[in-house]
């Protein structure tokens, strides 16, 4: 556990080809079922302090025990983080992540920002939605960004609970689930 953002929840790949990449997870590492939701945006996303446009990505996720491997693809040329990244690293482990409650996320973003922080990037899943923030603790050499979420009241904390469960018993077919 994180004593700063949380436990660690989720490890993130920011990849070119999420197709390829729930192929490699799924067949040659045995890490399935992904859930795939394609060309999605967030709410009130804002980029390095400043509301903008939401870039267009496809996520999927899939669980290996109690951590959720999740995989994002950047469909457009809009400045984001994944942009950011994907454009000097290529794929790659690129953030955590750590879900909490809606009290805990305000907490948690309050102290961050008086400890220093910054964050990158941050939006909501939907109107009125689940809030994500990602804070900017890439300064060590591959270090990567920590990311707050405020999933675990909401009926997406189900949805998460339903990819876990899948994992437990999966017997390597129908390796992609598409929303």
């Amino acid at each position: 556990m994180s004593r700063l953002f949380g436990d660690i929840r989720q490890f993130a790949f920011i990849v070119n080809d999420i197709d390829a990449a729930m192929a490699y997870w799924s067949q040659t590492l045995g890490v399935g079922p992904f859930f795939i939701r394609r060309d999605f945006t967030f709410e009130e996303f804002m980029y390095r302090g400043k509301a903008c446009p939401s870039p267009h990505i496809s996520y999927a996720a899939a669980n290996s025990g109690a951590i959720q491997i999740e995989l994002i693809q950047q469909l457009d040329e809009t400045p984001s983080m994944y942009r950011d990244f994907i454009t000097k690293n290529g794929n790659g482990l690129q953030h955590v992540s750590s879900w909490l409650t809606r009290d805990e996320y305000d907490r948690h973003y309050t102290n961050l920002i008086k400890k220093g922080f910054n964050v990158l990037q941050q939006g909501s899943l939907r109107k009125d939605g689940p809030r994500v923030a990602y804070f900017a603790t890439d300064t060590f050499p591959g270090g990567i960004v920590f990311e707050i979420a405020d999933l675990t009241e909401t009926g997406i904390y189900d949805a998460l609970q339903n990819i876990a469960n899948a994992a437990q018993n999966w017997d390597g077919k129908d390796p992609v689930r598409e929303d």
